[in-house]
């Protein structure tokens, strides 16, 4: 068997049991059969976005090339702290509800700036500056808000599992795109950024994600909202997402943002299209209830 598949198969075998063990009840199960109430399930998922959030924000900064006598690369994780402890606070006190106010807003209407600047002007993000605000948005802002997914209440400690089937619905887009893209493709979606992608495979990608989303809708009516719309918003923004970071690492001239997951690359590599799709289902939670 190759190397390199045996690598990939192992690395996105850890990568894929670590998020199940911290975004399902499976993980503070395990540990409380070892020690009785060591940890809350809530505990290990907030600890998996903190990580996510802090090592993703690391591989933007050596990403990025920051120079290194400038004032703003002392600056990232400081400020990256601060915006993730407001996230936090409301994570720990259950002050996720979902309404309309001034700060979502503008950290929502933020991720679509940093978005469009990437594309639209990238040498803003060849001054230290740049690089410095678009870290502290494009790693810290999505983690916060994916904190918020899972249904809590000031009535009801239940950990239920929308970050789970988010990262089921991220990976089965991905892998049915990638399938139908190698039997069908042949029109490229952006073959400047990411050459590989087809407009073929994204069509198999809706498709075949609705459907995995029409079960899972069935089967566990307790997640929020409507999970075929919730699909279908994950099908046409993983894509996206990968855009971007392809993007991303095509502005400052990298082949992977990383190394951690061996065969796989980094970890900002492995997130892309969270990191998108988070945000935009948090936004379809706060629009849903309102309907």
């Amino acid at each position: 068997m190759d190397k390199n598949l045996v690598q990939r198969l192992f690395g996105g075998a850890i990568y894929g049991f670590l998020v199940i063990l911290c975004t399902t009840p499976l993980g503070a199960n395990l540990i409380n059969r070892i020690s009785p109430d060591l940890v809350r399930q809530e505990n290990l998922f907030y600890g998996l976005m903190t990580f996510f959030a802090f090592l993703g924000a690391w591989e933007c900064v050596k990403m990025m090339k920051f120079n290194p006598k400038s004032w703003e690369k002392w600056l990232v994780f400081p400020l990256i702290v601060l915006v993730f402890y407001r996230f936090s606070k409301r994570f720990f006190q259950h002050g996720f509800y979902f309404n309309f106010n001034l700060s979502e807003i503008l950290a929502l209407s933020l991720i679509v700036i940093a978005v469009i600047t990437l594309f639209k002007f990238p040498k803003e993000l060849y001054y230290d500056n740049g690089k410095l605000i678009f870290t502290v948005i494009y790693v810290s802002l999505p983690f916060g808000f994916a904190l918020g997914l899972p249904k809590f209440t000031s009535y009801d400690d239940t950990f239920t599992l929308e970050v789970f089937f988010l990262f089921a619905l991220i990976w089965s887009s991905d892998s049915f795109a990638y399938f139908a893209g190698k039997l069908f493709g042949k029109h490229k979606m952006a073959p400047k950024i990411s050459p590989k992608k087809t407009w073929e495979g994204f069509a198999g990608g809706v498709i075949l994600t609705l459907i995995l989303s029409f079960f899972v809708e069935r089967f566990h009516p307790d997640l929020r909202g409507n999970w075929m719309v919730v699909g279908f918003l994950i099908s046409v923004f993983a894509p996206l997402g990968d855009l971007v970071e392809s993007q991303l690492k095509r502005t400052f001239g990298v082949k992977d943002s990383g190394n951690i997951i061996p065969g796989h690359g980094g970890i900002l590599d492995r997130l892309d299209s969270f990191i998108i799709c988070a945000p935009v289902v948090y936004l379809y939670f706060i629009i849903e209830k309102f309907i």
